[in-house]
């Protein structure tokens, strides 16, 4: 990047397919910079559907005359809190919502060390303005007005362990900090990353529901990296062009409760038997695949901080009305007989405003396999949140 006179910084789209959904249009969004550099594209190439969509799709509405100490004009207009922000997930996930030209301010939370990020973060020159919130005394601080909650707090995987090892630790975090979002910005978006995904979210929901003020069109199991492995292996093993593949995936977060429905992969692509079931493996163990490979030094954290990052940019989206937004996530679902399930949705200014009903209609035989062979499991993992939302105070 070379300095020059004037320039933009610039995020801009390509349109991008998303099964048989309608395809975005195109977009761009431009901030111009008093300290400049050439404009540039922050992002070059994405998966389909990806987060480069959402990153260089967002469309702003001038709604602040408002200018940034950098000098250019604030369009952004949403409140985005990131709680854990200091941890492995956390730290590059708040860079990622920082490039966005649709939030105004972010907020960081955690128990410790979030100051220094805040800090850092602060120097990038785009728009939002970063806020540092420390301890439970600074929570409630940190969550007024906000528009959508991301929960990555927790301890990560280790090698040998399963997502249900982390349950006891993280289930009481997750309790604790939907307990206090309930209270303070019970309107909220809340994406539940904090493993296990399958767990938290009933947990999530049972709270919301004890506080009075639980909208299931409103909470999100963050599921997008389940779609961004299946995208990328699927991708290298058919080579094909990356931002044209789509592979839905239903089901769960863990384990074979991962689906990729590789039989509506768009573009179309046939497989072989051996070709099906090794990718569908690979996909439901590509946690441990990281975590093996990073041995004992942490787990799937820039992955999974670029799938939720590409999650937030959706709903932001959503919120300021696109009407072209579509995602898979573990949410609420009447799609089959579990009360929790991960399959594609529409998001809307409300939340979630469609189940995309069809993707479970016409499986092959090996998925309706999988598919009911999961069940157990998962529902399994949704009882055992929504047993320990429910267990009495010591």
């Amino acid at each position: 990047m070379a300095a020059t006179a004037t320039s933009s910084f610039s995020i801009v789209s390509h349109s991008s397919r998303s099964s048989s959904l309608p395809q975005s249009r195109i977009q761009a969004v431009k901030f111009n910079s008093t300290p400049s550099l050439r404009s540039t594209s922050l992002i070059s190439g994405s998966d389909s559907s990806a987060f480069s969509k959402a990153m260089r799709g967002s469309v702003m509405k001038s709604q602040t005359s408002d200018k940034s100490p950098y000098g250019f004009k604030i369009n952004a207009s949403y409140k985005v809190a990131v709680l854990g922000a200091a941890g492995g997930i956390g730290q590059p996930l708040s860079l990622l919502i920082k490039m966005s030209p649709l939030v105004s301010t972010l907020h960081l939370y955690d128990i410790a060390n979030v100051k220094g990020v805040a800090a850092d973060l602060s120097h990038c020159n785009t728009p939002s303005q970063v806020r540092d919130f420390t301890g439970p005394s600074e929570l409630a601080e940190c969550l007024k007005d906000v528009n959508v909650v991301v929960i990555p707090a927790g301890v990560p995987r280790k090698p040998g362990m399963t997502r249900d090892d982390l349950f006891n630790i993280n289930a009481g975090i997750v309790k604790t900090l939907v307990e206090a979002v309930a209270d303070n910005c019970p309107n909220a978006f809340i994406h539940i990353i904090s493993n296990p995904v399958n767990s938290t979210v009933p947990i999530a929901a049972e709270v919301l529901k004890k506080k009075g003020v639980y909208d299931p069109k409103k909470l999100f199991g963050v599921t997008t990296l389940d779609v961004v492995r299946a995208n990328t292996f699927v991708a290298q093993r058919k080579n094909l062009k990356l931002i044209d593949v789509d592979v839905p995936v239903i089901g769960g977060h863990a384990g074979i409760t991962i689906l990729p429905l590789l039989s509506k992969t768009k573009p179309s692509v046939s497989f072989t038997d051996e070709e099906i079931q090794e990718l569908t493996v690979r996909i439901q163990n590509a946690g441990t695949e990281v975590v093996d490979a990073k041995a004992g030094a942490g787990s799937a954290t820039l992955s999974m901080a670029y799938a939720a990052a590409r999650f937030v940019e959706s709903s932001l989206r959503a919120l300021d009305g696109d009407g072209d937004v579509y995602e898979c996530s573990f949410v609420e679902s009447s799609l089959t007989d579990l009360p929790f399930f991960a399959s594609r949705i529409k998001l809307g200014k409300n939340g979630v405003e469609a189940v995309i009903e069809s993707d479970l209609q016409g499986l092959t035989e090996y998925e309706q396999k999988a598919l009911e062979a999961l069940k157990t499991e998962l529902k399994g993992s949704i009882e055992k949140g929504i047993a320990f939302a429910n267990k009495p105070a010591n």
